[in-house]
């Protein structure tokens, strides 16, 4: 381990990590599994910890989950808009001068990592709700999973998250140890040795849990988002009670927030292509291409073959479908 890994970790978190399977992670840094699914680092498994310990979920809350590199970036930035626009003007908002990593906190690799202990008092001044993020799997989020507050999933095509990770994690190892090599990548993502999967439980999770109670999960595809924002906005905003008026869209609000929140707009802020967000990583790398169906430019025929099986194997049967074909969905 690490010495700058070692030093936030309390003694009884370094006994633990020594019972959790461990294997080589995608940084240069190991990779344990906590309650089956893969932490990138071992504080990761500490600030799991101490969410799930501390962190009392109140009903009003909104949760934005979802895969790493699955539109994390987009919905959180959709949501905080959402909630918050009649207290800013398109022209002054916050959004053109942060990013939507920092209002809209991850849980676990934000607000409790390295031993912290969050003042939510202070942490949300003026807003009407909190609004928190999480790469976390469903049965992992402690007091979240017993209230009625408000989860919002994103789930993205896994041909296409697995290639956006790709390319991210890479752009973080090229100041250091290289890059990794497509098909060690590959294999490691199939495997489900990814931050947070394997990706297939990540996904049933949550889509289970919006069939089970869909006035408390709402289920979004990427791919669906990127046809029709205007259509997804206007359910999530019914989601999470705020609902547009029949004013707000004649007066094109929803359009307004769709176009301060696009890829084209955030990508080009100043604030998104300087600095860094949580854990060090530099903001411009979030922002790469946000296209369906890019991975065609990547994977072999092979590839193609061994990811359909995996997730005929792992989704079938469950009625969450997954479009593998980039002819049939809008880039």
């Amino acid at each position: 381990m690490a010495d700058h890994e070692v030093k936030n970790l309390s003694n009884e978190c370094k006994e633990f990590l020594l019972s959790l399977p461990k294997e080589r992670g995608w940084l240069h840094l190991p990779q344990y599994q906590y309650q089956g699914f893969w932490c990138a680092r071992a504080d990761i498994v500490q600030a799991t910890i101490a969410f799930q310990r501390q962190f009392q979920a109140r009903d009003s809350d909104i949760v934005v989950a979802s895969v790493p590199k699955c539109g994390t970036t987009w919905l959180k930035a959709l949501t905080f808009a959402v909630v918050n626009r009649h207290r800013f003007e398109i022209e002054a908002h916050p959004l053109l001068t942060s990013n939507s990593h920092k209002l809209v906190p991850f849980l676990e690799v934000d607000l409790y990592i390295n031993n912290r202990v969050p003042d939510f008092s202070s942490k949300f001044p003026g807003e009407p709700r909190r609004l928190f993020a999480t790469h976390i799997p469903f049965p992992s989020l402690g007091t979240i999973t017993k209230s009625n507050c408000k989860i919002v999933y994103v789930c993205r095509n896994p041909f296409d998250s697995f290639v956006s990770y790709w390319h991210f994690v890479n752009k973080i190892r090229q100041q250091s140890i290289g890059p990794m090599s497509l098909d060690e990548a590959f294999d490691r993502y199939c495997q489900g040795l990814h931050p947070y999967g394997p990706f297939w439980d990540h996904m049933l999770g949550y889509w289970k849990e919006s069939l089970k109670r869909p006035n408390n999960v709402l289920f979004f595809k990427y791919e669906d988002m990127k046809k029709d924002v205007v259509s997804h906005l206007k359910a999530l905003a019914k989601f999470i009670d705020y609902p547009f008026t029949e004013e707000e869209e004649r007066n094109s609000v929803i359009e307004d927030i769709a176009k301060l929140c696009s890829f084209e707009t955030m990508k080009e802020l100043e604030v998104n292509k300087t600095g860094t967000f949580v854990m060090n990583v530099e903001k411009k790398i979030l922002f790469r291409k946000a296209e369906v169906g890019d991975w065609v430019n990547y994977l072999t025929p092979m590839m193609k073959e061994r990811m359909s099986k995996l997730i005929e194997e792992k989704l079938g049967g469950s009625g969450l479908t997954i479009i593998v074909n980039p002819e049939l969905a809008d880039s």
